[in-house]
């Protein structure tokens, strides 16, 4: 890693026509120096990372006491979308724990 003489930030290696030189990013410095330069970057540890594939639908939205006209259960999902103008109210939507049937209440 190299830093700047005059600001002390760090170099940002760049290509110019067929060489690679170091600038600084803050004050604009160029590095004159006459050196090899190698530049290598590394992704990852080469390990393949294990990924576990859940096949099972998981529901984040709050259950409430409501009736499905469908199946008649119980319980259901709601959440609330802004479907009019913004000084009306929001419709609520539900939809059945059970069956999955969805309908909305304005």
């Amino acid at each position: 890693m190299k830093f700047c003489e005059k600001c002390e930030a760090m170099l940002i290696p760049r290509k110019e026509d067929k060489k690679t030189i170091f600038v600084c990013n803050s004050c604009g410095w160029i590095s004159n120096r006459k050196e090899n330069i190698v530049l290598s970057e590394k992704v990852g540890d080469g390990k393949k990372s294990l990924i576990d594939v859940v096949d099972k639908k998981v529901e984040v939205l709050p259950k409430v006491d409501q009736e499905c006209p469908k199946c008649n259960h119980g319980k259901s999902y709601y959440w609330l979308v802004q479907t009019r103008a913004g000084d009306e109210a929001e419709t609520r939507f539900f939809k059945c724990v059970k069956c999955n049937h969805t309908w909305r209440e304005y």
